[in-house]
């Protein structure tokens, strides 16, 4: 049997993250600061749900200080074209409604609040009146995928409930959750548990496990895992060994890589994604003398350099603006008969257009077409993404609505490109107007999707809209991840929206993401400047390690 320290050697993989939390909560009872504050320009009126969904409650430490600000006509304000659109959007609602709850809003009310462990969370979801037949199990963890302790806690409450068994894809799910929050030790206790079940580990797994340790740069425990695949019931194979490399490469390992491959290669059957993978490695770390001796050692074992090969060439002489030992590869792939392909085209076009040679990246678009090779959704997202920075908004239009007539249909990444170039240029309305289309196109967004609306709104003090865009990404299960909450902080915070500020800073803290230190400092400065003592005894006390903001003179 496979004990754990043989599977990772984790001993002493304890998280700082938890430790943070606790000492916390604990010495200031924040499960007791959250009230609600309603910021109607009318004491008498009554809360308006829409403006509630989703924005976490201020919290008392500093809703009750008087900072002077006051609410502005910006933060109820919606474009007129998009009103109803907004106000009709389901909300998903986090204080008292006479109108009946479904399971689901339910449920997500409970899990928002802040929780110590997966096992309150567990006691918390047995306390409401609904069973895991009331609701999506892996709804709720796509939801709170960013927030291990809530994921976690409805992972273990699904699992304790009569008649229900997770799936082999929830689990690797779970797996994914705790290994991107680092937490090894409970993913070794998954793997554990999986491992009983028989057949719910599978290749997959394994791939996430690896992902995840490389990613925290734990590359000899990854390597580990690989060795030790067979014990787990899975086939110690080419494409297990691939999936070692690209993990260790994309972690940021290729030399770890290629100690495994030196290793490996001579009881493994190679094929040429082996080889190709480690030529982006050392591509990708600007290694190319190394990653042209790979494709030496991959003619020596029969296989020929192909398309992919040669893009990581082109890639890596991209990134150092080398267009002429880039023109030297196109010339070097047509002698060897490998064809450029739209990969290959998109790299050129793109990395042309953000060195500003904007004639040149359109020039790769005439030399695609003479090629006959047909262009994909994310060619056309990035000739949208480069015309859009040059300002050619209208040509970035016009190729949007072209790629449609060509057939090919915008995915998220179009989207989010569109997106993205409103944003930047302040066009509010056809930013959202693009969200609302790619919600009638059937088209899923994603965390991407979200981040330059919710910056926009922030900078602009649609606060409104900002709570229409969390509730939105709450139905559409986006869950806010660390790079988002610090968005929120930042953006809040420069437009003066400190008390949103430190409730999104507390809800962050209180999921187990250690926030950046110059955001620390930034909101400490801030509510320095506006004399808000507590506020920021308060956020100092959530992390004790940040530094005191150096007073000028």
């Amino acid at each position: 049997m496979l004990r754990k320290h043989q599977i990772f050697s984790l001993a002493s993989s304890s998280n700082p993250r938890r430790n943070l939390n606790v000492n916390s909560l604990k010495l200031f009872g924040f499960s007791a600061l959250f009230t609600s504050t309603s910021t109607s320009t009318n004491p008498s009126a009554s809360p308006d749900l829409s403006l509630t969904s989703e924005l976490p409650d201020i919290p008392s430490w500093v809703s009750k200080q008087n900072t002077g600000t006051q609410p502005s006509g910006d933060d109820d304000f919606v474009i007129p074209s998009l009103a109803t659109w907004i106000e009709n959007h389901p909300k998903v609602r986090l204080v008292p409604t006479k109108k009946p709850e479904a399971p689901v809003e339910k449920l997500t009310k409970i899990l928002k609040c802040p929780y110590l462990s997966p096992e309150i969370v567990v006691q918390a979801l047995n306390a409401s009146d609904l069973s895991v037949s009331d609701v999506s199990v892996d709804q709720l963890l796509k939801r709170f995928s960013n927030s291990w302790i809530s994921a976690y806690g409805v992972f273990i409450w699904a699992k304790t409930q009569s008649g229900y068994t997770h799936t082999p894809e929830l689990y690797n799910f779970m797996v994914d959750v705790l290994g991107k929050a680092k937490m090894f030790d409970l993913l070794l206790d998954l793997i554990e548990e999986m491992k009983q079940l028989k057949g719910y580990i599978n290749l997959d797994t394994i791939f996430k496990v690896m992902r995840r340790l490389a990613n925290a740069r734990r590359f000899s425990e990854a390597i580990e895992v690989f060795r030790r695949i067979e014990e787990l019931g899975v086939e110690k194979d080419v494409m297990a060994l691939n999936g070692l490399l690209d993990a260790l490469v994309k972690g940021d390992g290729v030399e770890h890589a290629f100690e495994a491959f030196v290793e490996l290669k001579e009881c493994i059957p190679l094929n040429s994604s082996t080889f190709n993978i480690l030529v982006h490695g050392f591509c990708k770390a600007r290694r190319l003398s190394d990653a042209r001796k790979i494709l030496n050692e991959m003619n020596e074992h029969g296989f020929r350099p192909c398309t992919v090969s040669f893009t990581c060439f082109i890639e890596a002489y991209c990134r150092e603006k080398d267009f002429r030992n880039v023109d030297a590869i196109l010339d070097e792939m047509k002698e060897k008969g490998c064809r450029p392909n739209a990969v290959t085209y998109t790299i050129i076009m793109h990395a042309r257009g953000k060195a500003g040679e904007i004639g040149k990246a359109l020039e790769v678009y005439e030399m695609m077409k003479k090629d006959s090779c047909l262009p994909d959704s994310a060619f056309y997202s990035s000739l949208i993404f480069i015309l859009s920075k040059a300002g050619r908004l209208k040509d970035a239009d016009e190729i949007f609505k072209d790629m449609v007539k060509q057939g090919v249909k915008p995915n998220a990444l179009t989207y989010n490109t569109m997106i993205s170039s409103a944003c930047g240029h302040s066009l509010e309305e056809k930013a959202l107007k693009l969200l609302k289309r790619m919600e009638e196109d059937s088209c899923k967004p994603d965390i991407s999707t979200y981040a330059p609306l919710l910056k926009m709104c922030c900078r602009k003090k649609r606060m409104k809209v900002l709570n229409f865009l969390l509730s939105h990404m709450l139905n559409n299960d986006v869950s806010i991840d660390h790079t988002t909450y610090t968005l929120l902080v930042r953006g809040l915070c420069n437009s003066g929206k400190l008390e949103q500020a430190c409730a999104f800073f507390e809800e962050m803290v209180l999921k187990g993401m250690i926030p950046k230190g110059s955001i620390c400092t930034m909101l400490i400065e801030k509510l320095e400047k506006e004399d808000m003592i507590e506020a920021k005894q308060k956020i100092q006390d959530l992390v004790p390690n940040v530094k005191e903001p150096k007073i000028t003179v």
